[in-house]
């Protein structure tokens, strides 16, 4: 008798279930390094009373309900932080990228099609001013005739943008230091985070793709003790966020 062996495909076509689920447990990790820490913590660091009693009674709570959103607000803004490096680490396990990991000075380098990025999950995680000095970082990179990145693109990716459409275009942020904008580069450019998503994968909708098998692989990761109710409400602050990307 001869044995089939079953091949089980993909979630998504351009990132093995194995880089996906590592990416996931990753942000899992942190979430609950969050949590633990936050825990721990609480109250060793001032907190704002005045703050703290008119939210308790603006918001008309009790005091154990006060506690349980600062500790979530406070372990939300711990988390955050790393949802960025999140998609460096999705996008760098993509065929022919490389995630070159935090402390670098870019996120992720494709040699192939000659591109390396700088990702935010934000539009905002970057104040205004120093946007030109990452301009002039990324400028620094691909002009020099000695540097290894030498007529390579540059990208200023910022996953959730400030305005819900795509964008793929010049960095030109302003330079307060000289009282105008950093000059045009087509080397050196910004773009919106679902069509950095296409242009690393090749595949129109990538980001959706991702977004909608989270829960299945959030639910695998910690072994069905974690299953995201309300997923198509949740589907509405994404398509909320990317109104007219998609």
């Amino acid at each position: 008798m001869f044995l089939t062996k079953v091949t089980t495909m993909p979630k998504l076509e351009w990132i093995s279930d194995v880089d996906l689920e590592k990416a996931v447990s990753f942000l899992l990790q942190k979430a609950t390094e969050a949590k633990e820490k936050t825990d721990k913590n609480f109250g060793k660091n001032v907190i704002d009373p005045f703050s703290a009693i008119f939210e308790i009674a603006g918001f008309q709570i009790d005091y154990d309900t006060w506690v349980t959103s600062e500790k979530n607000r406070q372990s939300q803004k711990t988390l955050q932080n790393h949802i960025g490096e999140f998609h460096q680490n999705v996008l760098g396990s993509v065929s022919n990228w490389e995630n070159m990991k935090t402390g670098n000075v870019i996120d992720l380098v494709s040699n192939k099609h000659k591109i390396i990025a700088e990702i935010k999950n934000k539009y905002n995680t970057i104040s205004g001013g120093k946007l030109a000095d990452l301009y002039y970082s990324l400028d620094g990179l691909v002009m020099p005739k000695n540097s290894i990145y030498k007529d390579y693109t540059s990208y200023y990716v910022a996953v959730i943008p400030k305005k819900k459409e795509r964008y793929n275009k010049v960095f030109t942020p302003s330079d307060k230091s000289k009282g105008a904008k950093c000059p045009p580069n087509e080397k050196v450019r910004e773009i919106d985070g679902a069509s950095f998503y296409d242009l690393v994968t090749g595949k129109e909708n990538a980001l959706d793709e991702m977004y909608s098998a989270l829960p299945e692989i959030i639910e695998k990761c910690t072994n069905g003790k974690c299953k995201i109710q309300d997923t198509d409400k949740l589907k509405v602050f994404f398509n909320s966020a990317f109104e007219n990307i998609i």
